[in-house]
This record gives C-alpha cells, structure tokens and sequence, in this order.
C-alpha cells in the first residue's frame, strides 16, 4: 500500500474515531457513535496491516485471535455493575500496551526507524520517556482502581502523613530520570524510571475514595489516551496519534466536568486526592428512627399523586432493576401521573452508568433529566421515589464540611411531598456517609431488594 493511500486511510479513520465521539456524546445517538467507532478501528487495523515493513502475520493474527476471543468472552459476560472495573482493567491494559512497545523500541531501535548517528533520535527518546511514564502509571493506577470497585481492597482513602511529599519527590524523580534517560539511553535507567512511574500510579489512586471514583475512571481513560499518543509518535502512526489525542483530550474534559459536578478541585483530584480524609460514618443513627412501609403502600402513594421523579443509583445496577421501574413508570403514565427520571453527575460508578441502564430499557429519553435541569422541580413534587440511590441524595454534603462528599451538588429528594426510598438497609453509601433523608417525616423506606420491592409495586398498581 502507497503512503499516501494510507495517510487517506487513516484521515478517513480518524474522523470516524471523532464522529463516534459526537455520537456518545448523547444516548439517542451513541448506537450510531459506536457504529463510526467500530467503522474507524476497522480501517485503522486494515491500513496497518497492509504496510509493507509487516513482514509476518503470524504473531499478529495469533494476537488478533487470542484477544479476540477474551474481549468476546468479557463482553458477553460482563455484568452492567461490572461496567466499571471492565474499563479501568481496559485502561491498564492500554497502559501495559505502551510499556512494552515502549520497551521493544528500545532494545530494538533499528526495527522502529527510530535510529541516526547518535543511537535513538532525541525526539525518539523523548516520546518514548512520554509513553512509558504514562503508560505505566495508567497500568499500576488502573490496577488499584479495579481493586477498589471490585473490593479487593477497601474503597475509603488510604492516607498517611507525609503523602504528598512522597507523591511530589516521586514526580521530581520521574521527571529527573527522563531527561537522564533522554541523555544516556540507558535501559537501567528506562526501567528504573518505569518502576518509579508505576509506583507512581499508585500513589496517585490510594488516597481517593469511593465517592470520587466516577472522576478516576475518566481521568484514567485520560491518561491511556496520552499513552498511546505518546507511542505513536514512536511508531509514527497517524491514526495512533489522533486516536490517543482524542481519548486524552476527551478523558480530560470529562474529568473536568465530573469534578465541576461533585465540587472537587480538578488539580487536587488528578495530583491524589489532595486534602482527603478517612471516610467515617458520623450519622448517629442510633438515636433516629426510620419509618419503613410496604409495596402496597408506595403503590397507593403513586398512584394518586400528580408527579413522581424516580432517581436511580447504584443500588439500581446491581438489582438490574430498570426494565421493572420502566414498566412501574409506564403504568403510573397511564393512570395520569407525570413521570420523569433525575440523573445524577456521578450516580453509580462511572459517568454515565444510569443513562445507560435507562437506555437499555428503553425509558424515553425526553424523560429523563440531568441534575441542573430538574433540581427545582422537587420542591413541587408529589413523590420522590429513590432507587439505590445514597450520596447523590445525601444532603450531608451541604450541611458537614468535613464530610467526604463535602460541596457536591446532590438532587433535593428531601424537598419533595413524600420521599420513597428503596433499599436494602440504612447502611451508608459508597462514601461511608449516613444519609439523614432515611430519618427525615416525609421519608418512607421500602426495605429490600430493588428489583423485588418494583416487581411487587408494579403488581399492586396492576391490580389497583
């Protein structure tokens, strides 16, 4: 294949990469977005193919197959409350992906056309110190982050005295080894800078707690972008380039938004969770009681109320529980009621997560509205009905500056006439915070499992 039909191949590629992009951008267009992507990779990898420095297919299609088969086997059995530990251990797998390329250019310089009279070109080095550091704090950082939405470990911040110090020598030093490397070539250096690097990125993710892992998951999608950038400067790969400056680009407004969402400085988040403290739970539930009720009881509630707002959480995900709440809110529609959904920022565990629960059951999207858009609106409410939902309600993070979801906008279920919440217990959220809506006149807990308490208010409104 010529040069320049490549070039037209991956100009073609890289504007299907940012179509795909404004498709996700909203859910009525994100089946056409990911169509483009799909579209996009598909030229990409057919363009690379028909290089002619590709010597041997063999290596490559036992690689094509052998992911193959994992990403088919993952995506079939992937759980939606999967979804976001599915994408940090894509993450470090991208990351691990610039690691090594970045390792294989080093040692085999001359393969990558990378090479002059000096050894590897200066521009060369620097690109791959670029692609190494990020890569591997992307790789170690998305590790720790799959460990703490899996609770492999505990999702509270890990802090100590002296961290941001270390955190700070550490970068000093990664930056320090760079421009040695950059210097030397040296592969003792290379690896040591790797080390430090992904020491690095878990330094990064320890101290950030559950209630800011929507903002990791995304700022952790940024740094892959930049990782593979960075390599395809190495590999002189256009597309690669393109690919890694949208993903880094997007990731990183997307982090930004998230921390505008939740109140987090954008600098302290990415820099560590700077400021971040043991998450307590300092409710004094003790001295409060909870007014518990029934199915039939939320049933007759709705039914002859004039508006119902369902918030969806987290709770609701591991339920999977939204093709029940649609069908409850189909019937209350046909018995004349207003119904309509609030979206939290960062409900659940990564942007965009109820979305596409709501999505996949087919809830009309003029239904459903973000935070800014229907916040007002529960003051004028009948009913708030609360679905696995805790810290994005909590109104703590009002009222408690010391609490770990201190300052982030939450939905004002409490403002509503009368507030239904579904849950299994009155145990904390994610963030380890008590919420006082539990306790409040107008709340009624329906305790258990979401998706058994819907079914069974769908069965009450059907035989109303």
């Amino acid at each position: 294949m010529s040069a320049n039909l490549a070039a037209i191949l991956y100009l073609i590629s890289g504007v299907c990469f940012i179509m795909a992009l404004r498709g996700l951008s909203s859910p009525r267009s994100a089946r056409q977005g990911n169509l483009f992507g799909i579209a996009g990779m598909v030229i990409a990898i057919g363009t690379t193919l028909a290089q002619t420095s590709v010597e041997d297919y063999l290596w490559i299609a036992i690689g094509i197959v052998v992911g193959g088969l994992i990403g088919t086997t993952v995506a079939l059995k992937i759980k939606m409350t999967a979804m976001p530990q599915l994408v940090a251990g894509f993450h470090s797998l991208v990351g691990l992906a610039a690691v090594l390329v970045a390792g294989a250019a080093l040692y085999s310089p001359e393969v990558f056309h990378i090479t002059d009279e000096t050894g590897i070109k200066l521009i060369s080095r620097i690109e791959m110190s670029i692609g190494v550091v990020i890569g591997a704090l992307t790789f170690s950082g998305s590790i720790i982050a799959f460990a703490k939405l899996q609770e492999l470990m505990t999702g509270n911040p890990l802090v100590f005295k002296g961290q941001h110090l270390l955190n700070l020598a550490l970068l000093i030093g990664m930056v320090a080894l760079v421009v040695v490397f950059c210097f030397t070539q040296s592969p003792t250096v290379f690896w040591i800078m790797t080390v430090v690097a992904l020491v690095f990125g878990v330094m990064l993710i320890v101290p950030i707690g559950g209630a800011d892992m929507p903002v990791v998951i995304s700022m952790l999608n940024s740094y892959s972008g930049w990782a593979a950038a960075g390599i395809g400067f190495t590999l002189e790969n256009t597309v690669l380039i393109i690919v890694g400056a949208l993903v880094g680009s997007s990731g990183a407004i997307l982090s930004y938004i998230m921390c505008r969402a939740m109140n987090r400085s954008f600098i302290s988040v990415i820099m560590g969770g700077f400021g971040a403290t043991a998450q307590t739970d300092t409710g004094g539930k003790k001295d409060k009681t909870a007014k518990a009720g029934s199915a039939d009881d939320a049933a007759f509630i709705m039914s002859n109320a004039g508006s119902v707002i369902i918030v969806p959480g987290y709770g609701l995900a591991v339920a999977q529980a939204q093709h029940a709440v649609r069908e409850m809110g189909d019937l209350l529609k046909k018995q004349g009621v207003n119904v309509r959904y609030a979206i939290h920022p960062v409900a659940g565990r990564m942007p965009g997560h109820m979305n596409v629960l709501l999505a996949e059951a087919n809830v009309p999207y003029d239904e459903v509205f973000e935070l800014d858009d229907i916040n007002n609106d529960f003051p004028g409410t009948d009913v708030a009905f609360v679905i696995g939902a805790n810290d994005v309600t909590n109104p703590t993070a009002k009222t408690d500056p010391q609490s770990p979801i201190a300052g982030m906008p939450i939905l004002d279920v409490e403002k509503a006439k009368t507030c239904l919440f579904v849950k299994r217990s009155l145990a904390p959220g994610y963030a380890g915070v008590d919420n006082p809506v539990f306790y409040n006149q107008n709340t009624m807990m329906l305790f258990g499992d979401a998706k058994k308490m819907v079914e069974e208010i769908v069965k009450a409104l059907s035989n109303a």
